[in-house]
């Protein structure tokens, strides 16, 4: 297996505790909750481009405007 890089984010202060509320409930590391709620992200913009990115970005608005 390859060797794993580092990728540093800056994330709002609540999504980091709802990160490590799942991680601990699933008995995981919020690196590894991070990296495989990535991955399905990357595999469902791959297969819906550009619709996945255009809708998960009006939700997001949506969301902050709530």
């Amino acid at each position: 297996m390859a060797r794993k890089v580092f990728l540093g984010i800056r994330i709002d202060p609540g999504l980091k505790v709802m990160l490590e509320e799942i991680g601990e409930a699933e008995t995981r590391s919020v690196s590894q909750i991070c990296e495989l709620i990535l991955k399905k992200g990357v595999d469902a913009y791959q297969k819906e481009t550009p619709k996945y990115f255009k809708r998960a970005t009006s939700q997001h608005k949506n969301q902050t405007n709530e």
